[in-house]
């Protein structure tokens, strides 16, 4: 068989359902290689496309998610993907072609040093020089990249080596099954808990990764915890529930943070740095971290941990409910009906352009508890994480950690087809969702419906909100936008747009019962974004604080 067929044997054999891409004269054997294959080859219109589609279909499978280009511009077009899923601990496999072997060491059209380029992005990657290796080179990047913690793995193939003539067979896909943490540490976890004042718990995106979202709300129930979670960790504890204190990361203090201002001991589970700096929630560094995690904790000055619990998640956390002595009452928890009363309001509110707290109460109304809303990134993104309730978890997709712009609409084409029976919206702004607008055209081809709803102020709004917070003027962030609702039907999509408060529940509403792929163009008061600062005022922290 070519080398190209025997790679399509290991992905096949990696259980691969889907390849997003961009076809290139490089990469032809193995796209030939895959017309036989059970592998869907989705072809999408920009590679930055087709790497959040593998990032998002990885973030909601646990599964790592495989893109492909070509070499030169198609490899460094899917770079900023690739970096927000291994940024983001997402499991990722990117295919990348190269030229010959033989004008590898010249100067030549299109050739770069891709293996170079990607290293810093990935958690492994390497070339083939040779088609005998195949085999051990894709298992172990599927294992690394779907090992704690994930992230994103590549493979370039220069397009001699697929080409050639190979007898080989995928090796025996193998999974890590982690054991449970020492008794010693469950032990003395369990004592500072126990008697700890004001205890704390912070949710992270492991939580999600370890499929430990039960485990989580037993341990919280039992031991009486107040439970936060960070933005990516969105759902592990269902907002609703008496002991959800609502998301942390706003860079700036928030009604959640009084509630870590006054805790004495932090149960973190499954929290890595990246979410939301340790300094932003233990400036003192005097808080007593209990750090419950499959991997242990990373070198942080504000994270400094007094115990380790390292091992499964769940089992982890099950331990600790049978070790831990109940707390009488649970710390902090009037905090979190700022939230609630702020969402209630805006609820309320019927001004034009709508307030983001206006359009995100309704949005929870027109969604089921199980349907998925994916973020993209600027100030939307911060109202969503902090304010819009999340039942569920991996029912609110943010990048948080490399937080890339573009995400949202490459991300929903993968949601819909990672959960085709569930509805999708894509949740953006005016400058990220023209970034990767173009694989709406993807999402037509592939009858893939969902709903975009744009959050339109002609402008960059959180650069703009960090400039007049900080500089108290605004610097090169306006523009002007095409008409979203003639764009929208250029794709074969509906588009509408919101014409006053009143508009947007029942266009959401149709909108989502229509099975139809639709833009909704909404336009948002961006002047409560300040209102917001000035509300928190009292509570924010060193403007140049970054989490």
């Amino acid at each position: 068989m070519l080398a190209a067929e025997l790679i399509v044997t290991c992905l096949e054999n990696e259980g691969v359902e889907y390849i997003f891409g961009v076809p290139g004269e490089e990469n032809m054997d193995l796209l030939d290689a895959l017309l036989g294959s059970s592998i869907r080859f989705v072809m999408t219109r920009h590679e930055q496309g087709a790497a959040f589609m593998a990032d998002v279909y990885g973030r909601l499978t646990g599964k790592a998610g495989v893109c492909l280009s070509t070499l030169g511009p198609g490899a460094t077009n899917l770079l900023t993907g690739v970096a927000d899923a291994n940024m983001d601990h997402v499991p990722l496999v990117a295919l990348t072609a190269q030229a010959d072997r033989d004008r590898l060491h010249k100067e030549s059209h299109q050739h770069l040093d891709i293996v170079t380029m990607f290293r810093p992005v990935t958690k492994w990657n390497t070339s083939l020089p040779i088609p005998d290796i195949i085999p051990e080179a894709f298992r172990k990047a599927f294992k690394l990249a779907q090992s704690e913690k994930p992230g994103a793995t590549h493979i370039e193939i220069p397009e001699d080596v697929a080409h050639m003539e190979i007898d080989g067979q995928p090796l025996l896909v193998q999974w890590l099954h982690p054991g449970g943490a020492a008794p010693e540490q469950i032990a003395k976890a369990a004592h500072i808990i126990s008697k700890a004042a004001r205890p704390i718990v912070l949710a992270g995106n492991g939580v999600i990764r370890g499929r430990a979202s039960e485990a989580l709300v037993r341990f919280a129930e039992k031991l009486n915890l107040p439970v936060a979670t960070t933005f990516m960790a969105k759902g592990v504890i269902p907002d609703s529930h008496p002991l959800a204190l609502g998301a942390i990361g706003l860079q700036m203090r928030d009604y959640v943070n009084d509630a870590f201002a006054e805790a004495d001991v932090v149960i973190a589970v499954g929290y890595d740095v990246v979410e939301y700096a340790p300094r932003s929630w233990n400036p003192k560094r005097d808080k007593r971290i209990v750090h419950v995690d499959r991997s242990p904790a990373e070198v942080d000055a504000a994270y400094i941990v007094e115990v380790g619990v390292v091992g499964d998640i769940a089992s982890s956390l099950d331990a600790l409910t049978q070790a831990v002595t109940p707390h009488a009452t649970a710390h902090g928890l009037h905090f979190r009906q700022r939230l609630r009363d702020e969402l209630e309001t805006g609820r309320q509110d019927n001004s034009f352009p709508l307030k983001p707290q206006r359009i995100l109460a309704d949005l929870r109304s027109a969604l089921a508890a199980a349907d998925i809303v994916i973020s993209d990134v600027g100030a939307h993104k911060l109202w969503l994480a902090r304010l819009f309730p999340c039942l569920q978890p991996n029912t609110c997709v943010i990048s948080n950690g490399f937080a890339a712009m573009g995400m949202a609409v490459p991300g929903a084409v993968a949601a819909k087809l990672a959960h085709p029976n569930r509805r999708v919206v894509a949740v953006t702004g005016d400058g990220g969702f023209l970034m990767n607008s173009q694989e709406l055209e993807t999402a037509a081809r592939l009858k893939a419906p969902f709903v975009v709803l744009v959050f339109n102020d002609r402008s960059y709004g959180l650069i703009r909100w960090k400039q007049m917070q900080q500089l108290k003027r605004p610097a090169f962030v306006d523009f002007n936008n095409p008409d979203f609702v003639k764009y929208a039907e250029s794709f074969g999509a509906n588009g509408m747009r919101i014409e006053s408060a009143d508009d947007l529940a029942p266009a959401l509403r149709a909108a989502l019962s229509s099975n139809q792929l639709t833009i909704i163009d909404c336009p948002v008061d961006a002047a409560e974004n300040l209102r917001l600062t000035q509300t928190l005022g009292p509570l924010a922290m060193p403007s140049r604080l970054r989490a």
